[in-house]
């Protein structure tokens, strides 16, 4: 291969084409704009009960992180949620009374976990999850227990028409 060859030919690229983007393949790095603000997907957890499955994807802001749960049951469910200040002990109760709310459990259950990005130290966990409601079902409480940590989050729905998503490569 002669000197010009090599300054000027063809380079090869081993890129591969990027892959249209949607709530169930999202990447590291991609872009989800939400809300007027542009989230970073910073990481993703996959939940498997029993073979059913559901996601949670970890956007990171500027101004706070929140986290897009996707579940398909029957139909697409959407929900945000951030993390609530809220200290549980166990027995988890029935029902829960959170800044003027009362919620009531609605499923619960155990699921194994895989996790990437920031959530790659849970991989093989099992998580044990409560989810719970309030009366006209419009508001969320998320409470997962991770060994002896409980962890509390609040959320509701949203509609897959308010995300944008820009994949990163």
């Amino acid at each position: 291969m002669s000197f010009f060859s090599r300054l000027f030919g063809k380079k090869e690229s081993a890129s591969k084409p990027v892959e249209e983007r949607n709530v169930f393949n999202l990447q590291l790095d991609d872009i989800v704009t939400y809300d007027l603000e542009d989230y970073k997907v910073v990481g993703k957890i996959s939940y498997n009960d029993h073979g059913f499955k559901w996601y949670a994807y970890q956007l990171e802001g500027v101004s706070k992180t929140i986290w897009l749960s996707v579940e398909m049951d029957d139909e697409l469910y959407l929900g945000i949620y951030e993390k609530a200040k809220l200290k549980l002990d166990e027995p988890i109760p029935k029902k829960i009374r959170h800044e003027g709310i009362t919620y009531y459990l609605d499923e619960s259950g155990q699921a194994r976990v895989n996790g990437i990005g920031r959530n790659q130290n849970i991989n093989g966990m099992i998580c044990e999850y409560y989810d719970y409601c309030d009366e006209e079902e419009e508001k969320y409480l998320s409470v997962e227990k991770w060994g002896s940590e409980i962890e509390v989050s609040t959320g509701y729905d949203i509609e897959q028409y308010e995300l944008k998503i820009i994949a990163s490569k």
